[in-house]
C-alpha cells in the first residue's frame, strides 16, 4: 500500500455499527486508545471489514484545532 497520508495508525477493529448509509468503525490503536471513523456502508462491505481484524486509520486533515478549558 502506497499512500501520501503521513498519519497512518495500525490497529484492530473492535466495533462495527452498520446503518443503511453509513457505518461507524472503531479501531483500537493501543491498549485503551480508540479512534472512530464514519464511512459509507458500501465501503465497509467492499473492504470486508470484520471485528477483530487488523486495519489502518488514515488521517489527512488540512488543520488540527487545539482547545483548552477556561
Amino acid at each position: 500500500m502506497k499512500i501520501s497520508t503521513r498519519n497512518v495508525l495500525s490497529g484492530k477493529i473492535i466495533s462495527i455499527v452498520s446503518g443503511p448509509v453509513s457505518t461507524e468503525v472503531t479501531l483500537e490503536i493501543a491498549p485503551g486508545v480508540e479512534i472512530v471513523s464514519s464511512i459509507t456502508t458500501h465501503s465497509a462491505k467492499s473492504l470486508g471489514l470484520k471485528e477483530g481484524a487488523q486495519a489502518y486509520g488514515l488521517i489527512k486533515a488540512s488543520s488540527v484545532m487545539i482547545g483548552i478549558d477556561d
